[in-house]
């Protein structure tokens, strides 16, 4: 469904039975999207650790929990 910045006001009845159907809503302003709103309860679309990124190099040594941690650290961190 498609819903602009109007509709989320004055339909908010049928966006709210859309989102019962399981279905997205796609919000709209001026013709352009804005965002999508997605129904709750669905479940996540996969583990972090099953995303495609890891796994790529297959010869690191490092561990999963470990690369991330490695990839969140400020970029002018002292190394520890």
């Amino acid at each position: 469904m498609k819903a602009s910045i109007v509709d989320l006001r004055y339909k908010t009845r049928e966006i709210l039975e859309a989102l019962e159907r399981n279905e997205s809503v796609t919000v709209l302003y001026h013709g352009r999207v804005r965002g999508v709103i997605q129904p709750a309860g669905k479940p996540p679309a996969a583990a972090v650790a099953e995303h495609p990124f890891f796994g790529m190099r297959a010869d690191a040594a490092e561990s999963v929990a470990d690369e991330l941690e490695r990839l969140r650290q400020p970029r002018h961190s002292a190394p520890s």
